[in-house]
């Protein structure tokens, strides 16, 4: 049986005739011809046709501005398209290898793995993971949402035609809407207007929330569950997974996220997802429709009808007047109005979640009773999972915030009090605090803040609105606090003690609140153990973390801690090998530390979509963790375009959730049954050695004069900056260093370049440093064949390297001064051709690529990213450009990401 009627190559064929199609229509015939000669220049340099670029370059040289608008929008909207086809592709193949039984990397492959053990280990297992992906707001997203909504029909579109057995009349009206969308799409604005507000960007996450990942996490449940009960009997599947956001709540250096943002995101995700699940009882209701002269409902089922009869009198005559032989039906119509009462007046809703869950189990038990567990395998467990996944929050909230923030905002506070927080040193401010939480009452009331400065007044707000988020919504609903730049105890317990002030916090009986520390520097990440190790000594906090635990007499340990690591900054002030190289050593102790203290670890892993800030796989990334680290609990982050990318299509995005399953399952056996992975010594003095060496001329490189001017020179990041990609400022302070810039911007100016510099450079240097001092090629081929950290470090490397195209890169270098760029280009492609002989010597193979479709992807995309890159430069060689030069320019540097695939 054919799966589909389409390829990859036929997709990618039709959709750029289509755009050229609409690019006459819509344009003229010149337009179309000179987009064409472009592209075909273009091509037949990277086929050899032609020995050097003066083709296209004399076509760029001849574009007046109206057409080089159009040759940038072609190219964009060309990149668009593709991604779409290549998407489509990734379908098949998951499709494909579901039929044939070859697909890899999911659930039911994890569940064979486990077969191999006894049933409590396997229950173990179950019962310590718990993933978390949280999704970010970082302004990574080049695409507007009109855009973005447009590129899903077309997405749309291409599924029909591929996946349904279409008359001929049937296809045709398919492919005429499919030229409607993307002539629509053509006449779509690319660029923003305006600077996007916190409230769009949660509205932004709460799409793929709502419209993807609601329903198919219950599949991917389904489908664990089904392949457990081949091999086991009568384990139990707990919560797997749980979403987050920071998406208007997450503070740091972003002034436009206020507690009314974060209120409005509460209200509206509670709103979805009730909605959601009333559609769900709904579809349950035309299901339920089973006579009541042939069942049994049960004791427990007419409790429960009784129990809704005492707090919805009325409503329940209606139900049973409306369905007066159909107790099912009316059970799911008193659900309904329990629902419609949560953010109701009117008594009788659901206090919470597990009440509803407590109400789809009594329907579940009730029809099981009567022959039913057909039904409730299809139709009911879909939705208690969806329920105790997603709660009454769709997703929870994390705040954060700058450390800094804190200290001046319980430096002002107890000011007043006449404490001078800011003449103590850390032993001080440390049983300050202490000695304050523990205290009955409180010092400082979050509610005054009059006389106290703007950020002062700000943070004691947000706390203020924290108890009444937590009374409104729940306080599973918002009940992490992240704290960015975390360098000393004190800053944890600054947001404990802001927290208790609050009355988030009482101990020793209650903590509404996990306070996270976020450890991105090398110094926070080198004292990690004195940073945890003071504050699980603390009185104050061990209460805090006991209060959040779970009272089990069999747990003997103190709570769970979770610790963020930061994955961006670590890299921008380390560069990629050392930084890597330091967060595995780090979750390493960190382990050790709360092993110490009998505390439970979950690492949170602040990643985002490019390789150089911790991107890559991330079923490899979890199965690369050091074992100790592994305890089951793992949080990440997803930014930007990985979020579309990963999540925008069902199909993709339960093959994505369902391969982070597979890893954790797997990882989290692996940790058990050898807790300490063996690493050789040597491997371990290897690294050390090439780190330290990365480490050194990475930051002699940053640290070299000049070389922010050459950054800024060399690059697109003055145009970045202004390109209203979030609601967030690209830098911190404003200062002209590379220190200042956020992570983001940085990554995204050297890959519109194309040198993703700060995902490789330095490894060569280190791998040199290495060799230089004894040893061998040899022996990092076998550590690169038996130790998944150091393949994975090497591969992701192996992929910035494949992105990058220094002849490319060359011409933004012609941009800057000539002695910055004799300074700094030829030490930057010296690195780069050396990593990449080390690297494909390494690894064995003749490409930097691994697999084939990678390649492949390349060859289709460089030369229509080339004559952006090479338009873009021209822009930005010029002193003045006319307002319709700088939309092309900012058009450029979309439609680059989009050939990509990547921003920041």
């Amino acid at each position: 049986m054919s799966l589909h009627d389409r390829g990859v190559r036929q997709d990618v064929r039709e959709l750029g005739a289509l755009l050229g199609d609409v690019l006459e229509a819509q344009s003229s015939t010149g337009a179309f011809e000179t987009v064409e000669s472009v592209r075909t220049a273009a091509i037949d340099y990277r086929r050899g046709e032609d020995d050097d670029r003066d083709e296209l370059a004399t076509e760029l040289d001849g574009l007046t501005p109206e057409l080089s608008s159009v040759v940038a929008r072609a190219f964009t909207t060309y990149f668009e398209l593709i991604n779409l086809a290549e998407e489509r592709e990734r379908v098949r193949s998951v499709r494909r290898g579901e039929q044939d039984g070859t697909l890899s990397d999911g659930v039911r492959e994890a569940v064979a793995e486990l077969a191999a053990d006894d049933p409590e280990r396997v229950q173990q297992v179950l019962d310590d993971v718990l993933v978390e992906p949280t999704f970010t707001a970082h302004p990574t997203e080049a695409r507007r949402k009109t855009v973005k909504a447009k590129l899903r029909s077309v997405a749309d579109h291409l599924e029909t035609l591929d996946e349904q057995r279409l008359t001929d009349d049937e296809a045709a009206q398919v492919e005429r809407d499919l030229e409607a969308e993307v002539t629509s799409l053509w006449q779509t604005p690319q660029v923003r207007d305006r600077q996007p507000h916190p409230t769009d960007e949660a509205r932004n996450v709460q799409w793929y929330l709502e419209n993807t990942l609601f329903d198919v996490t219950a599949d991917v449940y389904a489908d664990l569950e089904d392949a457990l009960g081949e091999s086991f009997d009568d384990l139990d599947v707990g919560k797997l997974f749980e979403f987050r956001s920071w998406a208007g709540s997450d503070r740091d250096g972003n002034p436009f996220v206020t507690p009314e943002v974060t209120t409005e995101t509460l209200s509206r995700q509670r709103r979805v997802v009730l909605e959601r699940y009333r559609d769900r009882l709904k579809s349950l209701s035309g299901i339920l429709s089973q006579d009541a002269d042939r069942l049994d409902v049960g004791e427990q089922f007419e409790a429960s009808l009784a129990a809704d009869r005492d707090r919805l009198p009325g409503v329940v005559d209606e139900a049973e007047a409306r369905y007066p032989s159909e107790p099912y039906r009316q059970k799911l119509k008193l659900m309904r109005e329990r629902l419609d009462r949560v953010d109701d007046v009117r008594p009788g809703g659901y206090e919470d979640a597990a009440e509803l869950a407590a109400d789809l189990d009594v329907l579940a038990d009730s029809l099981r009773a009567n022959g039913g567990a057909a039904i409730v395998d299809a139709q009911v467990e879909p939705t208690r999972r969806q329920v105790a996944t997603f709660g009454f929050s769709l997703a929870s909230l994390d705040l954060r915030d700058h450390q800094e923030n804190h200290t001046e905002t319980v430096a002002a506070a107890l000011d007043r009090e006449g404490i001078d927080y800011d003449a103590l040193d850390e032993d001080e401010r440390v049983a300050t605090l202490t000695e304050a939480i523990l205290q009955d009452e409180p010092i400082v009331d979050v509610t005054d803040t009059e006389a106290l400065g703007d950020t002062a007044t700000r943070v004691l707000r947000r706390f203020d609105h924290l108890a009444d988020w937590q009374a409104e919504f729940g306080a599973q609903s918002i009940d992490t606090y992240c704290i960015s730049m975390t360098e000393e105890p004190s800053h944890v317990l600054e947001v404990l003690f802001l927290a208790d002030q609050a009355g988030v916090v009482e101990l020793p009986g209650y903590c509404g609140l996990d306070v996270v520390p976020l450890l991105e520097t090398e110094s926070a990440l080198s004292g990690a153990r004195r940073i945890m190790g003071t504050l699980f000594e603390n009185e104050a906090y061990a209460a805090a973390l006991a209060a959040r635990g779970e009272s089990d007499a069999d747990d003997p340990s103190l709570g769970t801690q979770e610790i963020m690591l930061g994955y961006s900054d670590s890299n921008k002030e380390n560069g990629f090998l050392a930084a890597n190289w330091s967060l595995y050593e780090n979750q390493r102790h960190l382990a050790d530390v709360c092993d110490e203290f009998d505390v439970t670890l979950r690492l949170f892993h602040g990643r985002g979509g490019s390789i150089s800030r911790g991107g890559g796989p991330m079923h490899e990334a979890l199965l690369a963790l050091p074992n100790r680290s592994v305890t089951g609990q793992v949080k990440f982050t997803e930014q930007g375009e990985s979020i579309a990318e990963k999540y925008a299509n069902p199909r993709v995005a339960e093959r994505e959730i369902s391969q982070m399953l597979n890893a954790q399952l797997r990882a989290r056996r692996n940790a058990i049954e050898t807790p300490e992975e063996s690493v050789p010594d040597e491997w371990v003095t290897a690294m050390e050695t090439m780190a330290d060496a990365a480490r050194e001329e990475y930051r002699d490189l940053l640290e070299t004069e000049g070389f922010v001017d050459y950054f800024e020179q060399a690059t697109p990041i003055t145009v970045i900056e202004d390109l209203n990609l979030g609601s967030r400022p690209a830098s911190r302070s404003g200062d002209r260093s590379v220190e200042d810039l956020r992570a983001i911007p940085w990554v995204f100016s050297w890959t519109q370049s194309r040198c993703i510099l700060p995902g490789w450079y330095a490894l060569a240097t280190g791998i040199d440093a290495y060799l230089d001092s004894g040893g061998d090629v040899e022996t990092l081929r076998e550590m690169y064949d038996s130790w998944p950290f150091f393949r994975s470090t090497l591969d992701n490397a192996a992929l910035s390297l494949a992105h990058t195209d220094l002849e490319i890169t060359s011409h933004y270098a012609e941009l800057a001064d000539p002695a910055l760029r004799e300074r700094f280009f030829p030490r930057v492609g010296a690195e780069y051709e050396r990593a990449t002989d080390l690297v494909t010597s390494i690894a064995d193979r003749e490409t930097l690529y691994a697999r084939d479709w990678f390649g492949e992807s390349l060859r289709r995309r460089n030369p229509y990213v080339d004559p952006l890159n090479l338009l873009q430069t021209r822009l930005l060689a010029q002193s003045h450009r006319t307002d319709a030069e700088e939309r092309t320019l900012r058009l450029t540097v979309k439609g680059i990401a989009a050939g990509m695939q990547n921003t920041g």
